[in-house]
C-alpha cells in the first residue's frame, strides 16, 4: 500500500471520527438562529464560566432565542422575557420534563436518587411533585409560620449577640444559611440542628450542598457534554462527585433513620416525612420518601439564604439606607402600634415590603442558569418547530434583566413592584416558570418577607466600617462560584444596630416563649 494510500485512508478515519464525536443528541433546527461553535467542544469554550452573561451578550446579535452546541448536546437558549414566557409558560405541557447529566444522575445521584426538580417527567415524578405540592401549598405554609418565627429569632438574636449591638461588623452569610435549612429541616424531619450544640453538622449539610450544587450546574462539568472526557483521569470520580455523594449519604440517611426512631418512639413531631411514613395509603416507595427528603434539603440552601444575604447586601448601601427609612415608615403606617414582629407570621399587609422582596428576587437572580428542561411535544417559535426531545435553558438572569420588559432594569427600584403593570401575572423568574418551576415558591416568599420585616424592625443595618469589607451588588459578580448552579455570595461585613433594644429583646422573648425555645 502506497504511502498515498495510507494518508487517504487516515484522513478519512479521522474525519469520520471527528464526524462522530462532533454529533448532537438532537439535529439541528430549523429557522432559528445557531450560534458558530468548534469540533467537538461546539460553543463551551465561548461559553466559558460564565453562561448566562455571555448568552445574553449572544442575544443582542441573534435574537431572544437561538441554538447552540455543549459538545454532544443541542440547547435551545432562551433570553428574554417574553420570549420565556411563550416556551416556559405558553407551552408549559409540552416543556415538562428534565434532561439526564451525567455527572449529577449518574454519579452523584445513584444513591439517593433525584431531587424532584432534577427528575425527568414520569408517573414517579408527578405522585412525588404532587406530594410536595400539597405539603407547600398556601394553607399548609401558614402551618409552618411557627418554624419561621423560631428560626427567624434565633438569627436575629445571634447577630445582636455576635455584633455587639452594632460595634462590630459581622459576615450574615452563616446565619441566613442556616435560617432556610433549619426551616427546611424541622419541616421535613420534625428536627432542627442547633448550631451550638450540632455546629459539625450543620457545616457539614451546608459545605456538602454547595458543592453538589456546582454538580447540578449546567456550566461546571464538561463530562456532561463531552462523553470522551469521562475517559480521561483528570476526571476521575468526576471531580469529587462520589465524595461528596458518600458525605451527602451519611447526613441523610442519619436523618430518615432519626425520624423513624422517633416515630416508634411516639416522640417525633409533626413532618412531612413523618406524615407520609405514617400514612397507610401513600402512595410513594422508600426511593420516593428518599427523593422528596433530598428535595427539601437541597432546596433550602438553593433560593432562600442567596436572596436573604444578598438583600442585607444591599440595605448597607448608600440607597440601602434609603430603603431602611421608607420600609420603617411604612411598616409603622399598618402598624402604629409596634406589632410588625407578631403580625407578620399571620399576614401579609406592608406592600412596600413584598415589592423589596420582589425586587431582591428579580435583582439577584440567585439562579442565573434555571434548571435545564426537556420537552416531551414538538414547540413552534416562530418560524420554528422544535422537535420534542430537545434541551431548553432558561438564562433568567437575562430575562430578569430585559429593559424590554422591566423600565432602568439594572437598577434595584422597588417602586415597580408597587403599582407598576410589571408587577402583575409573573413578576421575575427567580423560582423558574410553568409546569416545573419551584413547588416551594409560597415557602420561600413568607420566609424571606418575614425575615425582613423582623430585620427592618429590629435593626439599622449599617456599612461596613472598613470599604473592604462592602459587598459587590452585582448579581453575576457577587457569585464566588461564578460556575455553580446557584449564587455562593462572596464573603461581606455590615453592621447590625439595634433601633430599640428594650422593645426587640421584648419581641424575642415573646417568640421565645410562643416557640417554647430559649437560644
Amino acid at each position: 500500500m502506497s504511502y498515498q494510500t495510507i494518508g487517504i485512508a487516515l484522513i478519512a478515519a479521522i474525519f469520520f471520527i471527528i464526524r462522530y464525536l462532533n454529533r448532537t443528541d438532537t439535529p439541528k433546527v430549523k429557522n432559528l438562529p445557531e450560534i458558530p461553535g468548534i469540533p467537538l467542544f461546539g460553543n463551551l469554550l465561548q461559553f466559558g464560566s460564565n453562561h448566562a452573561k455571555v448568552a445574553g451578550e449572544l442575544a443582542k446579535k441573534y435574537g431572544p432565542v437561538f441554538q447552540v452546541r455543549l459538545g454532544n448536546r443541542r440547547i435551545i437558549f432562551a433570553n428574554t422575557f417574553d420570549s420565556v414566557r411563550h416556551l416556559w409558560i405558553t407551552n408549559q405541557s409540552a416543556l415538562i420534563s428534565r434532561p439526564t447529566l451525567h455527572t449529577f444522575h449518574t454519579v452523584v445521584s445513584s444513591s439517593q436518587g433525584f431531587t424532584i426538580g432534577t427528575s425527568p417527567w414520569d408517573e414517579s415524578c408527578k405522585q412525588r411533585r404532587k406530594a410536595a405540592a400539597t405539603a407547600l401549598n398556601r394553607p399548609s405554609v401558614q402551618t409552618y409560620m411557627p418554624i419561621i418565627d423560631l428560626e427567624s429569632n434565633v438569627s436575629i438574636k445571634e447577630l445582636l449577640e455576635d455584633s455587639g449591638n452594632g460595634t462590630r461588623d459581622i459576615d450574615p452569610i452563616a446565619y441566613f444559611q442556616r435560617f432556610a435549612l433549619n426551616t427546611s429541616l424541622t419541616l421535613n424531619y420534625g428536627s432542627r440542628i442547633d448550631g451550638k450544640v450540632d455546629n459539625e453538622l450543620l457545616k457539614e449539610i451546608c459545605d456538602v450542598e454547595r458543592a453538589i450544587s456546582n454538580f447540578r450546574s449546567t456550566s461546571n462539568n464538561w463530562q456532561d457534554y463531552i462523553p470522551l472526557m469521562r475517559l480521561l483521569p483528570t476526571r476521575k470520580a468526576s471531580d469529587g462527585a462520589v465524595e461528596y455523594r458518600e458525605r451527602r449519604d451519611k447526613y441523610l440517611t442519619f436523618l430518615l433513620n432519626k425520624l423513624k426512631k422517633e416515630i416508634e418512639e411516639g416522640t417525633d413531631k409533626p413532618c412531612i416525612t413523618g406524615n407520609i411514613l405514617k400514612d397507610p395509603e401513600a402512595k410513594l416507595n422508600e426511593n420516593e420518601i428518599k427523593s422528596i427528603c433530598l428535595t427539601m434539603v437541597s432546596a433550602g440552601l438553593d433560593t432562600v439564604p442567596g436572596n436573604l444575604i444578598m438583600g442585607i447586601a444591599y440595605l448597607s448601601s448608600p440607597h440601602g439606607q434609603e430603603i431602611q427609612k421608607r420600609a420603617n415608615e411604612e411598616i409603622m403606617k399598618v402598624y402604629p402600634a409596634g406589632d410588625a414582629w407578631e403580625r407578620c407570621l399571620v399576614e401579609e399587609k406592608v406592600p412596600y415590603v413584598t415589592a423589596f422582596v420582589r425586587e431582591v428576587l428579580r435583582f439577584f437572580t440567585v439562579i442565573p442558569i434555571c434548571l435545564p428542561r426537556t420537552s416531551i411535544k414538538d414547540i413552534k417559535y416562530e418560524d420554528a418547530v422544535i422537535p420534542a426531545g430537545t434541551t431548553f435553558y432558561m438564562n433568567a438572569w437575562a430575562a430578569d434583566f430585559d429593559e424590554s420588559h422591566f423600565k432602568d432594569a439594572k437598577s434595584f427600584v422597588i417602586e415597580r413592584y408597587l403599582e407598576n403593570p410589571e408587577g402583575s401575572g409573573t413578576p421575575h423568574y427567580a423560582y423558574g416558570a410553568g409546569s416545573r418551576m419551584c413547588a416551594g415558591s409560597h415557602l420561600a416568599n413568607r420566609e424571606l418577607y418575614t425575615a425582613f420585616i423582623r430585620l427592618f424592625t429590629a435593626f439599622y443595618i449599617d456599612p461596613p466600617k472598613d470599604k473592604r469589607d462592602e459587598p459587590i451588588l452585582d448579581a453575576l459578580e457577587c457569585n464566588a462560584i461564578p460556575t455553580s448552579l446557584t449564587t455562593d455570595p462572596k464573603p461581606f461585613k455590615c453592621g447590625f444596630r439595634a433601633r430599640d433594644l428594650g422593645k426587640l429583646q421584648e419581641w424575642m422573648r415573646e417568640s421565645e416563649e410562643r416557640t417554647g425555645f430559649v437560644g
